[in-house]
């Protein structure tokens, strides 16, 4: 258990007004592993990127949990000891959970960085896309979900495919414009969908079509690109 040494020493800087450099040029490479581990808790801007791949595997815990980086960022620098021992990630495993959170809740790209890199952390994955409540309007890219559920293929079950689901662009709302240009990329990004994707669009789909007024031609032009989602020639 680390003592508090140098804490006196850093809050006598905080009145300087460099004082965030200042604390690295005296911090960041210290030879005590507690002046770093300090050092990664005060930073006033976050720990340093250096510090969450720091050699010392507490710095870098320290730093990967007071770090603002991005996830895929943190989790491609942190420290490979911490990821690699079990009883290190538990460490990190609040701030993970948050990580994961947030990315399920963007497009998933960086989801899929980090879970093809780090598979350990897929039990996060699992928890975060069933429980994790739906923050903002960015919606899983439709190939990037399709990659999701190759890399789980495992795990996946009922729950797994709700909360997947639930995290792609709904299309109930999309006026005519928005829904054939919608629609039209899916037929395009087509051989990179999931069958569990392309099905639950074309689901989606056939119910907008069902609440329009469209003239009959026009619905058989719509059917005729849905059918490609279903794989019917």
């Amino acid at each position: 258990m680390y003592e508090l040494n140098y804490k006196d020493e850093i809050e006598a800087l905080q009145d300087d007004t460099d004082f965030e450099a200042k604390g690295d040029a005296k911090y960041l490479e210290h030879e005590d592993d507690e002046a770093r581990l300090q050092w990664a808790f005060y930073r006033p801007s976050g720990s340093h990127p250096k510090q969450v791949s720091d050699k010392n595997v507490m710095v870098a815990i320290m730093a990967f949990n007071h770090s603002r980086l991005g996830s895929l960022e943190r989790f491609n620098l942190l420290n490979p000891q911490v990821i690699e021992d079990e009883r290190l990630r538990v460490k990190i495993r609040n701030r993970s959970r948050m990580l994961f959170r947030a990315m399920i809740d963007d497009d998933f790209n960086e989801l899929i960085a980090v879970l093809e890199k780090y598979p350990v952390f897929m039990d996060l994955a699992y928890d975060q896309m069933i429980n994790g409540r739906i923050w903002n309007e960015s919606y899983a890219d439709p190939v990037a979900a399709s990659r999701f559920l190759e890399i789980v293929q495992e795990i996946v079950d009922e729950k797994l495919l709700s909360g997947l689901k639930r995290r792609l662009q709904p299309v109930k709302s999309f006026n005519i414009d928005e829904a054939k240009n919608y629609l039209e990329s899916l037929c395009v990004q087509m051989q990179d969908l999931d069958g569990i994707i392309k099905s639950h669009y074309a689901e989606e789909f056939e119910l907008w079509m069902s609440r329009q007024s469209l003239h009959p031609l026009q619905k058989i032009v719509w059917q005729k690109q849905i059918d490609m989602l279903k794989d019917i020639s």
